[in-house]
């Protein structure tokens, strides 16, 4: 009857625990910005599966744990030597063989996933062998459009490419095609990109959370770097790596939108003039050096030295932006 009871007790805990691990998973999603690049999916996926599997083994270690702690503790004067208990082989074999199979599971979903998102990177600093031909990365759609057309027309449209420079503390976007510069990152929805990343002075990162990409950007070294945008909106490009004073500053719009408003700003851009940009840390800089400004107008904290923020960039399109108050 005890057995009994105890067999019932751990059946309806393990039910339990399961059926928690599954909400965890499914929570995660929620733990991230939007989805809106085909590579979020397939990582955040990934992140849900290690959140389940996480959430299990803990509760699965810390309810027995907690149990015995609470019901099988020796009583106040009990000083007697516990059971002489030998080892069990079949046992000790299987909570060896059970994480070590557990590890080399996730060890390949892993790979398998970051070679799904087929994001290149700089193989050739790493000297990772990867496969020849990547296909572009792909997950659920966000809207109406059947899956297979969706992913059709990404893999037959031409690759979108853009040059992409950081330095202090700008980041520079230049279509080549047409030869135009901005400082906001336009991109076509559900079209493949491919971005060359280039440092004018130091490391900086390539970051923009609700693609779940990051891309360390190397002085001296040109990094091809590829993405599938799938959901409209306006999302932050982030600098990544303290790259200096300002670096926090060094931000940009993301401006996912249809093919054909894409081809539209293009044009528009084009028949912009070259002008300087709007750049926070320049304007931080130069406010907190003005010797002649008001007491309202400095900036509080002055405890460091800087190097001075390169020159605004001239770029045919850039974001308005009014001096007195930050970007968006």
């Amino acid at each position: 009857m005890m057995k009994l009871r105890a067999i019932l007790i751990m059946t309806v805990y393990a039910i339990l625990v399961a059926m928690t691990s599954l909400w965890m998973a499914k929570q995660s999603y929620s733990w991230f910005p939007p989805e809106a690049a085909a590579e979020a999916k397939l990582l955040d996926d990934l992140f849900s599966l290690f959140t389940g599997l996480g959430t299990f083994i803990y509760l699965g270690v810390i309810g027995p744990f907690l149990y015995s702690l609470v019901f099988h503790r020796a009583s106040k004067y009990d000083m007697s030597d516990g059971p002489p208990i030998e080892g069990n082989t079949w046992l000790e074999i299987i909570w060896t063989a059970v994480p070590l199979v557990l590890v080399l599971t996730l060890s390949f979903v892993s790979y398998r996933t970051y070679e799904k998102m087929a994001v290149r990177g700089p193989m050739e600093l790493v000297h990772l062998h990867m496969p020849q031909m990547m296909q572009p990365a792909y997950a659920e759609p966000f809207d109406s459009k059947p899956q297979q057309e969706i992913q059709n027309a990404v893999e037959t449209a031409p690759i979108e490419q853009i040059d992409v420079t950081a330095k202090q503390w700008a980041w520079i976007f230049h279509y080549p095609k047409q030869d135009i510069t901005s400082t906001e990152l336009h991109l076509p929805v559900d079209r493949r990109v491919r971005f060359t990343l280039r440092s004018q002075d130091v490391l900086h990162g390539f970051y923009i959370p609700a693609f779940r990409l990051k891309q360390d950007v190397v002085p001296n070294h040109e990094i091809d770097f590829e993405l599938t945008p799938v959901k409209t909106g306006t999302y932050r490009l982030r600098d990544s790596m303290f790259s200096g004073t300002y670096f926090a500053a060094n931000q940009a719009d993301v401006v996912v939108q249809p093919f054909n408003e894409y081809q539209q700003w293009l044009a528009d851009a084009a028949a912009g003039s070259p002008t300087p940009a709007f750049n926070r840390a320049a304007f931080e800089y130069s406010r907190a050096n003005d010797r002649s400004g008001t007491t309202k107008d400095k900036v509080a904290v002055r405890g460091w030295d800087t190097i001075p923020p390169a020159s605004p960039p001239v770029v045919n399109y850039a974001p308005k932006h009014e001096p007195n108050s930050p970007p968006a």
